[in-house]
């Protein structure tokens, strides 16, 4: 193999990283490689939705069946050529680094987009459709796919990293707060006035969850006035409940933005005192 021939592979693997790996590109926006690959993403979701229609014609089915084999087909050439292209990132270089890169959670969602639903059309097509359809609910990994070219989902994620401890901390009252609301329901209701619905402590864990989180279905409510007491009291502090871990997210995320905003400020004035310190120094060498 000629030097010029290795040198052309590599230079024809740097430009399919550089279009594939939003990251590597100078430009903002999607490449015309990944734009393609969200449309994609979006169809496949579209036609899982119209498989469940029980009305459809076997001639839509099928050709919607055809239209998903070329969607698990691209997105397998896809996961092939993103792992080869992945050594252009120092990280994943060489044969330990591509095995890195498949540990990774963006690739292990692109093999699960399309691995098993292939395998079963390859070696298990037409033995029990139910299996089918449930390896097509994990189409829903797709979506990492959407997440991987969104800013915006970067942002949630680090709003959500940062907020970790005080979210967990709501979590843990919200949990408490519906345990001690079922067992008060339960002795009020099931064992005082022996209400079948609130027969047990997990019977009642399903009253104390949709009355927090203020959903309310009304199939299972309390009877007895101290039980209508001790429900408007917990249906209360629910709202609390709700608004507590909405208030501590919704301040992260305005942390994180703010904080993104002053880093690309204090970018800017960097590069912008580099031009100045560059234009200085022409003018003394003039």
């Amino acid at each position: 193999m000629s030097i010029q021939h290795v040198m052309t592979q590599i230079g024809f693997r740097k430009r399919l990283y550089m279009e594939l790996e939003p990251d590597a590109r100078d430009s903002s926006g999607l490449s015309r490689t990944n734009l393609l690959i969200v449309l994609l993403v979006v169809a496949s979701f579209i036609t899982l939705a119209l498989e469940t229609e029980p009305s459809l014609t076997d001639e839509w089915r099928e050709g919607i069946n055809i239209f998903n084999y070329f969607i698990l087909a691209i997105f397998a050439i896809e996961y092939v050529v993103r792992l080869w292209a992945s050594g252009e990132d120092p990280r994943y270089d060489g044969l330990g680094g591509r095995l890195r890169y498949m540990m990774t959670p963006s690739a292990v969602a692109d093999l699960i987009a399309f691995l098993p639903e292939l395998l079963w059309l390859v070696f298990m097509r037409g033995q029990g459709e139910e299996a089918l359809m449930i390896l097509r609910i994990l189409r829903l990994s797709r979506l990492v796919k959407i997440a991987r070219f969104m800013p915006a989902f970067d942002i949630l994620g680090a709003a959500i990293r940062r907020s970790g401890g005080q979210l967990f901390t709501t979590l843990a009252v919200a949990l408490m707060l519906v345990y001690l609301s079922a067992v008060m329901l339960y002795f009020i209701e099931g064992v005082g006035a022996g209400r079948e619905e609130f027969g047990s402590i997990p019977r009642a864990v399903w009253w104390a969850i949709a009355t927090l989180t203020t959903v309310g279905y009304g199939d299972v409510y309390p009877e007895t006035t101290l039980g209508r007491v001790a429900a408007s009291v917990i249906a209360m502090a629910g709202i609390g409940v709700v608004a507590l871990p909405a208030g501590v997210f919704a301040s992260a995320f305005s942390d994180e933005l703010r904080a993104r905003a002053d880093l690309r400020k204090e970018e800017e004035a960097r590069r912008h005192a580099m031009g100045l310190e560059d234009t200085h120094h022409e003018q003394t060498d003039a």
